[in-house]
């Protein structure tokens, strides 16, 4: 399929965020302020085009690859292959697998590049583009006509999906890090800052980090198109989630944006069609301060900051109940309260009628 970027509009309307803010104002006026739940709330109804936002069949998508870069002696993280991780995933033996169940996220995995084969699972979508992506030190992640690939079939998948919230994380041997050069190139932010995970960083492991990123770029040191820096450096979870993030947001849907490799496909989204960042939210499921430079790229904060330690996409169901709860401020009628209108009133225009003299007299509105 092929998505014409005109199609994603921006969700700026001053007249729907005025009535947002007028309805919120009279819910509150019982309780007090509520904070943070506003801004979301008015987002939210300002993403679909209403003053009663809705969610219906929320999904929980995880993408999986390998990465070239993982050769060089990355660090595993918990020690786990990027197949036994998925494994865990699928067979329930981690924790967002219990959230997202208990939150109602229908939770999938996709195989956008793992270098394994998985045995078939309900919940598994092989897309695999290849088996694993190359070492960006010493050539492209990916080729071009891949990266162009990837995309098409994040595009075919988000077409698919039920519901109208994604929530979306990447996880993979190396994805970290591929994500990182994707951000620092298009940003020109300094890849340190992004690889940093923070003071207790052993400093060995940095510089080594920092050795492998940098030969990366001096390879690539050219290439400054998005999709180019996708396929130079990128992951191939990476490129999926762009397409998935392009259809959601055409479809004014909510994407949930979790972890380094969810930002680095959202840049690249924001590049082909810059109106796809007014759908989405932030969360974390890792406390890497790596991500704290990541979130500021986008002058943005996650919804819930808990320390975790993950990357599997924990941090976006622990924070859905928080949107959930901002869109019932504005859709869940109290007892004897006037349910009200979905879409606001429009400002009464005055009427301009221009006489034989060639005056005008303004007539009051009808």
């Amino acid at each position: 399929m092929s998505l014409n970027r005109s199609l994603i509009s921006p969700t700026s309307s001053p007249l729907l965020e005025r009535a947002l803010a007028e309805k919120l104002a009279r819910r509150c006026e019982a309780v007090g302020g509520l904070g943070e739940l506003e801004p979301v709330a008015v987002r939210l109804g300002l993403m679909q085009n209403t003053l009663k936002p809705r969610f219906r069949e929320p999904q929980l998508v995880v993408f999986a690859a390998d990465h070239g870069l993982a050769v060089d002696g990355i660090e595993l993280p918990l020690k786990r292959q990027s197949h036994e991780q998925v494994h865990q995933l699928l067979t329930g033996q981690l924790p967002v697998s219990v959230f997202a169940r208990i939150q109602g996220l229908e939770l999938s995995v996709i195989d956008c590049g793992l270098a394994a084969e998985l045995a078939p699972h309900e919940r598994l979508m092989p897309r695999k583009i290849a088996h694993g992506t190359r070492n960006a030190r010493v050539g492209q992640a990916m080729a071009l006509e891949q990266a162009h690939a990837a995309i098409r079939a994040g595009m075919e998948i988000g077409d698919a999906l039920r519901g109208n919230m994604v929530a979306c994380a990447g996880i993979g041997v190396g994805s970290h890090e591929a994500a990182a050069l994707v951000l620092s190139r298009l940003t020109q932010s300094p890849v340190r800052d992004l690889l940093v995970s923070g003071p207790q960083m052993n400093a060995e492991a940095l510089a080594h980090l920092l050795a492998i990123a940098q030969a990366a770029q001096g390879r690539h040191r050219d290439v400054t198109d998005a999709v180019e820096v996708l396929a130079a450096f990128g992951g191939f979870e990476t490129a999926v989630m762009v397409g998935v993030m392009l259809v959601a947001a055409s479809k004014r849907h909510l994407i949930m944006v979790d972890g380094m490799a969810a930002c680095a496909a959202l840049l690249v989204a924001s590049r082909i069609a810059s109106a796809v960042t007014d759908y989405c939210v932030f969360c974390r499921s890792h406390s890497h301060r790596g991500l704290d430079q990541a979130l500021n790229l986008f002058n943005a904060t996650a919804l819930l900051e808990l320390g975790l330690d993950s990357i599997d996409g924990t941090g976006a169901c622990l924070s859905w109940p928080l949107v959930r709860s901002a869109s019932a401020l504005l859709t869940e009628v109290a007892d004897g309260e006037d349910p009200g209108p979905s879409q606001p009133t429009p400002i009464p225009v005055a009427v301009e009628e221009t006489v034989l003299d060639g005056g005008a007299k303004v007539l009051p509105p009808a």
